[in-house]
C-alpha cells in the first residue's frame, strides 16, 4: 500500500469518530458552507452585493467600495483544479505567479509591483511579515473558505507595504448547523495522492467546530521531486450569548514541496529534453513548518455599536540546503553548479488588533465608523552558511547528471537576530453625503522600530520608521446595481521586507506609492451577470529592485505603471457559466540608474522583471441535468523580462484546464481533473535570466468525495 494512504493517526481517529456526534441528528447530503460537494454548479458564489472585508473593515459590498476587489469562494477555488491558493489567486485579474523556492513559492506580481514587500498576504485578516522575501503560509486550498483580493496600494488597511494588492486568506469557520463531514480521497499523475476530511457543526446550543485536514503526497514531474504535506485547520466557536461570541483556531502546515530550481538556457535556449532532468544535489533539504493560533472575539454592545479583537501567535520554522544555480559553460559543454546554500528561519510573531464599529450620524448625515489599534512583535532568527563561499569545479552532464552531495566551503551558523515592535492607529468612514453618493476615508498611523544583531560579528543596528498612509474614494450609485468611483490612495515601505532589513538598508529612504483609480462596476439580469472596470495610475518613489541575475538590489528613484483591468460573470441559460477577466499594464522605471560591474547604466524606461503586460483567464462551466457538470478553463500571461536590463526574456504562454465530475450517488461524487490539457512547455517564472522554473506537463488529477 502506499504510504500516502496510511492513515495520519489524527485523521484515522478523527474519521471514525466524528460521525458519532451527529447520531441523532437526520442524515442529508453534504451541504457546508462553501465546501459543498453536491452539485457545486448551484453553490452560491460572492457577488457584487455581497458584503466583504476584501477592500475596507466597514463590511462593504464591492458596488459600495471604491476600489477594485475581487473574492473566490471554496466553491470557485474547487471548481477550477487549484492546486495551491496561488494558483486561486491567479485567476484573478491581474496576478501572476513569479514563486520561486527561495520565497517560499509564494511570490506574486500585481499592477506592475512583484514580491511580498509589493502584494501582501493576509490570514484571516491578519498580516504574516515576511522575512528575507520569504512567506510559506497559507498554501493548501483545502483549508480556504474564501479568499478576498484588494488591487492597489491598501496601507491605509494594513501598514507599510502592499502597493500591489492585498490578498486575504479566510479559512474555513465553524457553523451553527449539525454536524456534516466531508471525506476526499484523491489519486493522479506522479503517484500524487490526497486523503482529505473536512467537518463542522453545531455540539451544543452555544458550541460549534470545524476541522480540517489535508494530506498529500506525490512523487513529482521532475526527477528526484517527491513531496509531501501536512495541513490542519481547526477551530471551535462558543456563543457566550446572542451578543459575544470567542473563537478560538488553529492552523498548522507542515510541508516538503518538490525541490526543484529550474531547466537551465543552454547558449542562451530551451532544450525540451532537459525539462525533466534535476539538478541539485541528493541530500537536498526544503521544509516549512507554520502554526497560526487566534482567539477572536465578537461583541455587539449595542445596535449601533460592536467590537472585535484578535489575539493572534505565529511560529514559522524553515530550512533549505541546496545547490540553486546552474550555468551553462560553452567551453567545457557542461553545466557548472554553484550556489550551495543553507539556511534556516525561525520567526515568532505575537500580536493583537482591536477594533470598534459605530453607526451614526454625522452633519447629520447616515455614517459608518470603524477605528481601532494594532501591535505586532516579531523575533526573527537567520542561520546560514554565508558567505556561501563555493568549493568549485562543480561540473555536471546536462542530460545524464549526477546529484552528488551538498558542499561548501562556510559552515552553517547563526547570523542574525532581530526584534521589530509595530503599533498602528487606524480609522475608516463611510458618509451617505446624498441617496445616491457616498464618500469612503481611511487614515493609518505606523511606528516601527527594528533592533537587529549581527551575530557573526556582535555589532547591532536599529531604525524607528514611523508611516502614515490615507485614501479618499466617491462611490455614486447610478441605481442599486450600478455604481461608479474614484479614488486617491498612498502607500509607503520599506525598501525591503522590514523584518529582515540590513544594517545598510536602515539608511534607505522609505519608498512611497501614490495611486489614482476610476472605476465601474455593474449586476444585471436580475443579478445573473455582473461587470467590472477599473484604470489606475501608481508612482512609487526610493523604492528597492531586485536584479533576477545579479541579486543585488538597488534603489531606483522612480517607477510609473498605468493599468487597466476587466471581469465578467454570467449565469448563462442551460447551466451555462462564464468567468473572464484581462488586464493590461505599462509598469517602467522612470528614473534608474543600476550599477553593473563599476558601471553605472541608465534603466530609465525599462519594464521591471517579472511583470508581464498582459494577462487573461477565461473559466466555462456547464451543467448537465443534477448529476453530471464540466468546466475548461484557459490561463494566458505575456511575455516577462527576466533581468532589469530587458536583455533576456521569459515567453508568453496560454495554459488551457478542464475538469468533469458526476455525482454517482446524493453522497457520493466523482471528480476528474486535466491540467495542461495540451501539454504545453511553458514558463511559470525565470528564476534568472539563465534558468527558468518550468509549469507542469499534461497531468490528471481523480477525486472522490463522500459526505456522511
Amino acid at each position: 500500500m502506499s504510504r500516502m494512504f496510511k492513515l495520519h493517526p489524527l485523521t484515522a481517529c478523527l474519521a471514525v469518530a466524528l460521525p458519532a456526534l451527529a447520531d441523532d441528528l437526520d442524515r442529508k447530503p453534504l451541504a457546508l458552507p462553501s465546501t459543498a460537494v453536491t452539485d457545486t454548479f448551484n453553490s452560491h458564489t460572492i457577488d457584487l452585493a455581497t458584503p466583504t472585508q476584501a477592500g475596507s473593515r466597514l463590511g462593504l459590498s464591492a458596488l459600495e467600495t471604491p476600489a477594485s476587489t475581487s473574492s473566490l469562494s471554496a466553491v470557485q477555488i474547487q471548481q477550477r483544479n487549484n492546486l495551491t491558493v496561488q494558483d486561486a489567486v491567479t485567476r484573478s485579474p491581474g496576478i501572476t505567479y513569479i514563486g520561486s523556492p527561495g520565497d517560499g513559492g509564494t511570490g506574486l506580481s500585481a499592477r506592475g509591483f512583484t514580491g511580498h514587500n509589493s502584494v501582501m498576504t493576509l490570514f484571516d485578516g491578519a498580516r504574516l511579515y515576511t522575512g528575507a522575501g520569504t512567506q510559506t503560509f497559507p498554501v493548501d486550498p483545502w483549508m480556504v473558505e474564501r479568499i478576498d483580493v484588494i488591487r492597489g496600494p491598501a496601507s491605509v488597511l494594513y501598514g507599510e507595504g502592499a502597493t500591489g494588492a492585498v490578498v486575504n486568506v479566510i479559512p474555513k469557520k465553524p457553523f451553527a448547523g449539525e454536524v456534516r463531514n466531508h471525506l476526499r480521497l484523491g489519486y493522479g499523475s506522479w503517484d500524487r495522492q490526497q486523503l482529505g476530511l473536512d467537518s463542522g457543526g453545531r455540539l451544543s446550543e452555544r458550541l460549534s467546530y470545524r476541522l480540517a485536514l489535508n494530506q498529500q503526497a506525490g512523487n513529482g514531474w521532475v526527477d528526484r521531486t517527491t513531496s509531501r504535506s501536512l495541513a490542519v485547520s481547526a477551530a471551535l466557536r462558543f456563543d457566550a450569548s446572542d451578543d459575544l461570541s470567542f473563537t478560538l483556531a488553529h492552523d498548522r502546515g507542515d510541508a516538503q514541496p518538490a525541490n526543484y530550481y529550474g531547466t537551465p538556457l543552454i547558449d542562451g535556449h530551451y532544450r525540451s529534453s532537459l525539462r525533466k532532468q534535476n539538478y541539485n544535489v541528493h541530500n537536498d533539504v526544503q521544509q516549512y513548518v507554520d502554526e497560526w493560533t487566534r482567539l477572536n472575539t465578537d461583541w455587539t454592545l449595542s445596535d449601533h455599536l460592536s467590537a472585535s479583537n484578535q489575539l493572534y501567535y505565529m511560529k514559522s520554522r524553515r530550512h533549505w540546503r541546496n545547490a540553486e544555480d546552474y550555468s551553462w559553460d560553452a567551453e567545457h559543454q557542461q553545466l557548472l553548479r554553484g550556489s550551495y546554500l543553507e539556511i534556516k528561519h525561525n520567526q515568532e510573531q505575537f500580536g493583537d488588533r482591536q477594533a470598534f464599529t459605530l453607526d451614526h450620524t454625522l452633519f447629520n448625515l447616515a455614517s459608518k465608523t470603524v477605528v481601532g489599534a494594532e501591535y505586532n512583535k516579531v523575533r526573527f532568527n537567520v542561520d546560514s552558511n554565508a558567505p556561501y563561499t563555493d568549493v568549485g569545479g562543480d561540473y555536471l552532464d546536462p542530460w545524464q547528471p549526477q546529484p552528488g552531495w551538498f558542499h561548501s566551503a562556510s559552515p552553517l551558523r547563526p547570523q542574525t537576530l532581530s526584534t521589530t515592535h509595530t503599533f498602528a492607529l487606524f480609522a475608516e468612514n463611510r458618509l451617505q453625503l446624498t441617496d445616491r453618493l457616498s464618500l469612503v476615508t481611511g487614515v493609518r498611523r505606523d511606528q516601527n522600530h527594528i533592533d537587529q544583531a549581527k551575530l557573526t560579528n556582535h555589532s547591532r543596528s536599529d531604525r524607528s520608521l514611523q508611516v502614515g498612509n490615507w485614501r479618499a474614494g466617491l462611490v455614486f450609485a447610478v441605481n442599486d446595481d450600478l455604481s461608479l468611483y474614484g479614488q486617491y490612495s498612498t502607500s509607503e515601505d520599506g525598501v525591503d521586507n522590514l523584518i529582515s532589513l540590513s544594517a545598510n538598508q536602515m539608511h534607505y529612504d522609505l519608498a512611497e506609492a501614490r495611486q489614482t483609480e476610476l472605476g465601474l462596476k455593474q449586476r444585471f439580469w436580475d443579478g445573473r451577470g455582473e461587470w467590472t472596470v477599473a484604470a489606475y495610475h501608481i508612482v512609487k518613489r526610493k523604492l528597492l529592485v531586485d536584479d533576477p541575475i545579479s541579486h543585488d538590489k538597488q534603489q531606483a528613484g522612480q517607477q510609473t505603471s498605468d493599468g487597466l483591468e476587466a471581469t465578467v460573470e454570467l449565469a448563462l441559460a442551460h447551466q451555462w457559466q462564464v468567468s473572464a477577466n484581462a488586464s493590461l499594464v505599462r509598469a517602467r522605471y522612470d528614473d534608474f540608474d543600476e550599477v553593473v560591474g563599476g558601471v553605472t547604466q541608465d534603466r530609465a524606461g525599462n519594464r521591471p522583471a517579472n511583470v508581464p503586460r498582459r494577462t487573461a483567464n477565461l473559466w466555462l462551466n456547464k451543467g448537465f441535468g443534477q448529476q453530471l457538470e464540466a468546466g475548461i478553463g484557459a490561463r494566458y500571461v505575456d511575455e516577462r523580462y527576466a533581468n532589469t536590463a530587458n536583455t533576456q526574456s521569459a515567453p508568453g504562454y496560454t495554459v488551457v484546464d478542464a475538469n468533469l465530475a458526476w455525482q454517482v450517488l446524493p453522497d457520493v461524487r466523482l471528480g476528474l481533473q486535466l491540467n495542461n490539457l495540451f501539454d504545453r512547455e511553458y514558463v511559470q517564472s525565470a528564476f534568472s535570466g539563465q534558468q527558468w522554473l518550468m509549469g507542469m506537463p499534461r497531468s490528471y488529477f481523480a477525486t472522490v468525495d463522500y459526505s456522511f
